[in-house]
């Protein structure tokens, strides 16, 4: 079975999250079937495994929804792509469709970095539920990231094609040895890992903080300087350290030093911020919103997500004898349902039910 992954949503230079699915599941999936990136910049290739390549158009070129003119003389039998929007058009082969999550039909701001059309084209494709249902059913199968997000396609009647979980996973930087195994916390220290979009409701963790003077809050993400006026402007008292992009290492070395992950949005796709905590043994105190609920599991603590009253309770709770280090303990063990050779082995099955059989 001849397969190619749609490895063109790939950043250049440093992954974002489609980015990072794309290249962990790859890289798994490569170590048990043989596969073809397709890219559409050689630079691409830095963030990437070394596997063969096929060099296309970008998937936000006017041409995308004839894309598979290309992709046919290539002659796969199946095409995995990580989004849902890939053209199908005249197609010869197998498709398998990815959708994230459902967020952008309640919060329709398009990511900045896309060109001025695809962003018009953004707005108008979620402003109704038929042109999703269209793409969807242009494919054969269709992936997504959680069963909460399952759960809302089938809710939302988005598609007839069967729907399959290939979850989310986490890449950390190596740390000491026993650092995910500590008992206490090394430091009295939040860390907020998101974007600073309304719905992520970063306020509440600002405000929270307040009420805990002896701890700082750490926002990790690029920030645009107005945003961070006005978080710091709205409680003086916090401590806040903004970070404004922190690297891999300076990322997890905070993490791992940190008393927990904080996070109280309003909605999510995944949360990989979560398994990421988790893995390095760091309890998590998020929002009570049903993502949130599947990612986390037991070893979460839960808030109403616009109340800092509840979040510095939570934080105060794992300050009590023996609490941190059973969170933390369970943390560790939740995160180990999240690894990409556990999500490549769910996609390979997908693959070899779907695509046995090349289209004529």
């Amino acid at each position: 079975m001849r397969i190619l992954f749609d490895c063109r949503y790939t950043r250049i230079g440093r992954h974002d999250g489609i980015s990072r699915y794309t290249a962990g599941l790859v890289t798994a999936l490569s170590k048990l079937h043989p596969v073809t990136m397709l890219i559409s910049d050689h630079r691409q290739l830095e963030l990437l495994p070394d596997l063969p390549w096929e060099l296309i158009q970008s998937p936000t070129s006017m041409g995308e929804p004839w894309v598979a003119r290309t992709v046919n003389r290539l002659k796969p039998d199946i095409v995995f792509t990580p989004m849902q929007t890939m053209g199908a058009f005249g197609r010869k082969y197998r498709l398998v469709l990815t959708v994230h999550d459902l967020i952008y039909y309640r919060h329709p701001t398009p990511p900045r970095d896309l060109p001025a059309f695809v962003r018009g084209l953004w707005r108008l494709y979620h402003l109704a539920w038929w042109p999703q249902r269209l793409l969807l059913n242009r494919s054969d199968a269709v992936v997504t990231v959680s069963g909460t997000t399952k759960d809302l396609i089938a809710e939302h009647h988005l598609t007839k094609r069967p729907v399959h979980v290939v979850p989310n996973a986490a890449d950390m930087p190596e740390l000491a040895p026993g650092r995910a195994e500590r008992t206490a916390p090394e430091s009295k220290s939040l860390v907020y890992m998101g974007s600073f979009m309304p719905y992520k409701n970063v306020d509440t963790l600002v405000r929270a903080v307040a009420l805990l003077p002896e701890y700082t809050l750490h926002l990790m993400s690029r920030v645009p300087d107005a945003e961070r006026e006005r978080l710091s402007a709205l409680t003086p008292d916090a401590r806040l350290v903004f970070h404004n992009g922190a690297s891999d290492e300076e990322y997890a070395e905070t993490l791992a030093a940190a008393t927990a992950l904080v996070s109280a949005s309003h909605d999510e796709g995944f949360g990989i911020p979560l398994v990421e905590a988790m893995t390095v043994g760091t309890p998590v105190v998020v929002s009570d919103i049903p993502i949130f609920r599947e990612i986390g599991g037991e070893a979460a603590l839960f808030f109403e997500a616009d109340s800092p009253e509840q979040v510095a309770a939570r934080v105060r709770h794992l300050e009590e004898d023996g609490v941190w280090a059973a969170r933390s303990a369970a943390g560790h063990a939740q995160a180990q349902r999240y690894t990409w050779d556990g999500s490549a082995e769910r996609l390979l099955n997908v693959l070899t039910t779907v695509g046995p059989r090349r289209r004529h």
